[in-house]
């Protein structure tokens, strides 16, 4: 099948290095470029030389001014699909024949910090996708959570400020632990409800994979009468939406701060193609005023009971990025970017965004031709009257205004009822004020809604964000104000992360029985995904003397399941194994550790005595694992390594030929090949991702 995009890309593809020598930017060749041009070799270096000046002009502005928010990104290319034809809600031709797949660009990212910082921060995911459609670019600029921080776009400004590192001292990075970000949201009870997704573990996704998207915004479907329905969109990641816990997330930062665009690209080179399923909620125009919230709110989700996710299509991504900066870094999304049959509403965040993204990219991208740049450019023609300006790559001819006769009245508008876009008809009156509607103002009860979806796991692991989020704020009063607003959510909540912050109860705040509604499809528990241990990542401890055919066995089957095998010994190189052999590693366990692993299994061989048994990093490594909630096994001796970590609750021996599986703890002390047993229970328990209700390691 064939890939417009691409073609594109190819014809825009640098001259092949390979094809002759190295020339200057005016094809000049070039036959020496490691020293500038001197009077003598130890004279003064010569203005003249061209080469020398060109290579340090290049050099120096290489760089172009960072995105203020979403700097730090991994992107790819790919495709979506439609299972079926969607005219009976809208008329975008990309949503109407399963056998066209339309090429897509996606861009993730956090949001607060700079290109510099870590991917696995505490933050906002951005989800952001381009589609080359027949009709033009459609931008679906979403995020990791279906709401935000703020219901007017008025206050962007003042939520990124408060977000980002204090102005004095340019501290925290990629970080909202610090006094203004929580000045500012104890003041504005509009954010609550995106402040309890970032406290929760969607802010720390296991992999740009296993995350989900949303549109954020309500958008509206436009038929080809004209009819318009509203609109949310929903990404679901095929191998389901996993994260990871806190202290994981922090060691990530130290071992590989690119943990998360590692995973992606790896993932994409191997050819395990990521997947997500977009699903839309679709709400009739006149039942806009049937819900006890307002679908204008960017602040407020529609659940899913209420109105069920549909199913329209799936997306793939299936290609690397050539040249990050040409394509990642230049990729310029906005919201506004539409094609006929997708409309906006009168959300005011989304109206202020409509603005924003297109401003902010003339000076990132250096003018108005960006649209030009490979990435951006769209598939379908593109015939305008814009003209000129910096970085004009085409070569125009004929007029450039409208209506003309000299240039044959060309480019000639679209026809009505045609191809040509055509904006809702929709009456719109009212006085001109400065007034957020009385359907904004609740700001608690879906916060609340929030709190009681989730699993007793994910409300501990809430709990210990706030405390640690607040415990980093030095202003008591902001302490103090921020509880009291968590007491209108949940007072049992509010009093939980007071205890650990040091500051008073709250007296006050909701009725125990006030907010009393949930929604099962918040939680992480209901998205585990196809059920399938595809690229988990599985850390197989060896040293010398190992059962290699034990080894083979386990690797045998997860890798035939989709996962990635990796051997870690005490030294890079080879072991020897119990028959003499050498065995090949993969990694050296100082290089390494667990939290770069979804699950670890001890082997058996030797591992019982001192090679790892008291080797402390092979020790660490299965005590992280375990207190992660990460999948552990073992076999043969590798048991008597768990006894160092596991308690006997869990760690429970048994005889040869029994299988042991508790909460993710796998053991078979039978030596020899791995029984189909031990290895169905193994892949079930990575297959759960985490098992958080573990009782404490050992001491």
């Amino acid at each position: 099948m064939t890939d417009p995009k691409q073609e594109q890309r190819d014809a825009a593809r640098a001259e092949d290095p390979a094809a002759g020598p190295l020339t200057t930017d005016q094809g000049v060749a070039v036959d020496h470029t490691d020293d500038a041009l001197s009077t003598g070799d130890r004279g003064p270096t010569l203005m003249e030389d061209f080469h020398f000046r060109e290579k340090l002009t290049r050099f120096d502005h290489e760089r172009i001014p960072e995105r203020v928010v979403h700097a730090r990104g991994a992107g790819a290319y790919g495709w979506f699909e439609p299972y079926a034809s969607c005219a009976e809600f809208t008329r975008a031709a990309f949503l109407q024949d399963p056998a066209v797949r339309t090429p897509v660009f996606v861009r993730f990212s956090t949001v607060q910090g700079p290109r510099g910082s870590a991917d696995t921060v505490r933050d906002v995911r951005g989800f952001a996708t381009k589609f080359y459609t027949s009709e033009g670019n459609y931008d679906l600029v979403g995020n990791n959570f279906p709401v935000f921080f703020i219901q007017d776009g008025i206050k962007f400004p003042d939520f990124v400020h408060a977000v980002k590192p204090e102005p004095d001292t340019d501290i925290p990075t990629g970080a909202s632990a610090h006094d203004t970000l929580w000045d500012f949201v104890s003041l504005q009870p509009e954010t609550l409800h995106a402040i309890m997704w970032l406290m929760s573990d969607r802010a720390i996704p296991r992999s740009y994979r296993m995350m989900q998207g949303f549109g954020v915004h309500t958008f509206r479907f436009v038929d080809a009468d004209g009819h318009g329905t509203f609109v949310k969109f929903h990404w679901t990641p095929k191998l389901g939406a996993h994260s990871l816990v806190w202290d994981e997330a922090q060691e990530c930062q130290g071992r590989d701060p690119d943990f998360n665009r590692r995973d992606l690209w790896d993932s994409i080179a191997a050819g395990a193609y990521p997947e997500w399923e977009l699903g839309v909620q679709l709400i009739p125009e006149e039942d806009e005023f049937a819900f006890d919230f307002d679908l204008l709110d960017a602040t407020k989700v529609v659940p899913e009971e209420q109105v069920p996710v549909r199913p329209i299509g799936r997306m793939v991504l299936d290609r690397n990025p050539d040249n990050f900066f040409a394509e990642t870094e230049q990729v310029a999304f906005h919201t506004a970017n539409v094609v006929p049959g997708i409309d906006f509403t009168n959300d005011p965040l989304l109206q202020a965004r409509n603005f924003s993204y297109l401003d902010t990219q003339l000076i990132r991208l250096g003018g108005p031709n960006f649209a030009q740049i490979p990435v951006n450019r769209p598939v379908a023609p593109v015939r305008t009257n814009q003209r000129d300006g910096y970085h004009q790559d085409a070569l125009h001819t004929g007029t450039n205004y409208a209506p003309n006769s000299l240039g044959g009245g060309c480019p000639a508008i679209a026809g009505a009822g045609g191809s040509a876009y055509t904006h809702y008809a929709e009456r719109v009156d009212g006085a001109k004020i400065r007034l957020r509607s009385p359907s904004f103002q609740d700001h608690y009860s879906q916060p609340a809604l929030f709190w009681n979806s989730m699993a007793d796991w994910e409300k501990e692991h809430i709990v210990q964000a706030f405390r640690f989020e607040l415990g980093k704020v030095g202003a008591r009063p902001v302490r103090m104000r921020t509880v009291e607003e968590l007491s209108h959510v949940d007072r049992e909540l509010a009093c939980e992360v007071a205890r650990g912050i040091g500051v008073p109860e709250p007296q006050g705040g909701a009725e125990p029985d006030r907010y009393k509604a949930s929604s099962p499809a918040l939680s992480l528990e209901a998205l585990r995904g196809d059920g399938s241990v595809r690229t988990r990542r599985i850390a197989v401890l060896v040293t010398d003397g190992v059962d290699a055919t034990q080894v083979e066995s386990v690797r045998e089957v997860l890798t035939a399941a989709g996962a990635v095998v990796e051997a870690i010994a005490p030294a890079d190189g080879t072991v020897e194994a119990s028959d003499g052999e050498l065995f090949p590693v993969d990694r050296a366990l100082p290089t390494v550790a667990s939290v770069l692993y979804d699950a670890v299994l001890v082997p058996g061989g030797p591992v019982g005595t001192p090679e790892l048994a008291d080797d402390p990093d092979a020790v660490r490594f299965v005590r992280d694992a375990y207190r992660h909630g990460k999948p552990v096994g073992a076999l043969g001796s590798g048991v008597g390594v768990l006894g160092r970590v596991v308690p006997d609750e869990v760690h429970r021996t048994s005889g040869s030929g029994q299988v042991v599986a508790d909460r993710g703890v796998v053991t078979d002390a039978t030596p020899g090949v791995a029984q189909p047993e031990f290895l169905r229970a193994f892949v079930g328990a990575v297959a759960a991702h985490r098992h958080p209700a573990r009782p404490e390691v050992r001491p």
